[in-house]
């Protein structure tokens, strides 16, 4: 199992306080709630690199963390994660929750160094309108993203294989070709090597790749 290290970089709403774009960047967004910040530190390996909590909406800002590839004789490069707010039912004021949608937009839209989005779902949950539309914008977008299903230990296997084929169904009516799709779990590491193993691919044909 590949170890990695992460530290946090930035936290901010706009551009001028995101890291520089010189590596390459996977962006983690999802329902409030769906188990982000867990995921994150599951993948990092760090128990409280991202903040975890059972308020939803807790994240408020783009947060950033550089991840570093290299670890010993294992080979790789270093990438920045971003951990963006969740949508859904998070309890803010119509306020928040524009400057929240404007901010993502923007985010999602204009940052170069973006190189895949992953999208995290409940597995437990059956499909649903905000992350279909998610799911459809950024598919309009043409920005390159991977559905991620949490929370895959809450359930038997074969629940979650008829769970996840709810949502091909759902996405077939729309989609020539289905986007890719991850089984995951923060508590038992399901899915981890998978993910660092779609990174680390990604960034060998990444041009802001740095070993």
């Amino acid at each position: 199992m590949k170890t990695l290290r992460a530290e946090h970089v930035g936290s901010g709403r706009d551009q001028a306080q995101w890291p520089r774009p010189d590596l390459p960047e996977y962006a983690f967004i999802g329902r409030s709630n769906v188990g982000k910040s867990s995921l994150i530190n599951m993948l990092c390996g760090a128990g409280k690199l991202a903040r975890v909590s059972n308020t939803p909406g807790r994240t408020r800002n783009v947060e950033h963390f550089r991840v570093f590839g290299g670890n010993g004789k294992a080979k790789g490069c270093d990438w920045y994660l971003a951990d963006l707010p969740g949508y859904g039912f998070a309890k803010v004021s119509k306020g928040e929750r524009s400057a929240w949608q404007s901010m993502l937009r923007t985010y999602l839209s204009e940052r170069e160094n973006l190189q895949c989005v992953f999208l995290l779902i409940d597995v437990r949950i059956p499909p649903q309108r905000n992350d279909q539309d998610m799911i459809q914008w950024l598919g309009e977008q043409g920005i390159p993203f991977v559905i991620v299903f949490t929370k895959s230990d809450k359930l038997s296997e074969r629940k979650v294989v008829e769970h996840v084929s709810r949502y091909r169904i759902a996405l077939k009516g729309t989609w020539n070709e289905l986007p890719m799709m991850m089984i995951t779990s923060a508590t038992t590491g399901r899915g981890r090597d998978a993910l660092i193993e779609f990174i680390d691919g990604v960034n060998r044909d990444s041009p802001t790749a740095v070993g």
